[in-house]
């Protein structure tokens, strides 16, 4: 049971962290910060907080645990802010989608307080953002990963744990450096993608016809090109040399694809739409609950 809760960054992965911790009743109070009044009022209002902190010094008196939600170019300024006012009892956390980047603004900012900081990442986010689309069970049955450090007690990472794992979530441990490298693929490329292929089509003469005759194909690929334009901002900019890597790779892929198109190589064509689907297909499978 977690006495109080600090938000800083009241939007969907902060607002249904607070939502989810409610519904499972491990939490006392939820307190809410951020940089503008207008997202903090609709969140009281809606009832994911109970409380809007203006100050540090007034969010962190006796809370137990922070979750930093904020996009990850803000991180330091943010660390550097609370730390003259972190209690030896507070534990920190984040929601960012990189994690090399955030530990090094943490170390930078909070210095000696490092060990107080559990690096995390929810791995639940949706194409909508803010608070109006945070809801309880946004974590249930996601994965969340943790990136502790060297300095992390045991019983600090275990607190991290347990909030998460009341909102439903499964958590796993990486290191960071290993985070970024697998979410540059599997996370931070599609969205680069999806991004690149709706604004190809909107710079075109013809835009208003490409987007008028676009149906379920090209919005189930390009839906979270809909995502939070800064926060994907700075995640690229963040992990770039990764994501870097991964972008060259599937260039090549796409030019090995090109010769296939070219020469009509039909059979190699279907066998690699072939094999990309029983991949995929077993991928999904592996997602379902045991039994169904």
């Amino acid at each position: 049971m977690l006495k109080k809760l600090v938000v800083c960054g009241v939007g969907l992965i902060g607002g249904s962290f607070a939502q989810g911790l409610k519904a499972a009743a491990k939490v006392g109070e939820v307190v809410g910060l951020g940089r503008t009044r207008g997202p903090l009022d609709e969140a009281l209002k809606l009832g994911v907080i109970d409380r809007i902190a203006d100050r540090w010094p007034d969010a962190l008196a006796g809370a137990d645990l922070v979750l930093l939600a904020t996009p990850v170019g803000q991180m330091e300024a943010v660390f550097t802010a609370l730390a003259p006012h972190l209690g030896p009892g507070t534990v920190i956390t984040d929601g960012g989608s990189t994690k090399t980047d955030v530990v090094a603004a943490a170390r930078a900012g909070l210095g000696g307080k490092i060990g107080q900081f559990v690096p995390g990442h929810p791995i639940a986010g949706a194409e909508k953002s803010g608070v109006a689309a945070a809801r309880p069970d946004l974590y249930v049955d996601k994965r969340v990963v943790l990136t502790p450090l060297a300095e992390n007690s045991a019983n600090d990472v275990a607190k991290v744990q347990a909030a998460w794992e009341a909102c439903g979530a499964r958590v796993s441990r990486l290191a960071p450096a290993e985070h970024d490298r697998v979410f540059a693929a599997v996370s931070h490329l599609p969205h680069l993608l999806a991004f690149a292929l709706v604004h190809d089509f909107a710079q075109r003469p013809n835009s208003d016809q490409l987007f008028g005759f676009a149906a379920g194909g090209f919005r189930d690929f390009t839906r979270i090109a809909s995502s939070h334009p800064e926060m994907w901002r700075d995640i690229c900019v963040a992990n770039r040399h990764a994501l870097l890597q991964e972008l060259d790779a599937y260039m090549m892929e796409l030019m090995r694809t090109r010769v296939l198109l070219a020469g009509a190589d039909a059979g190699g064509l279907e066998a690699l739409f072939s094999t990309a689907r029983a991949r995929r297909d077993a991928w999904l499978d592996s997602l379902l609950p045991p039994g169904e």
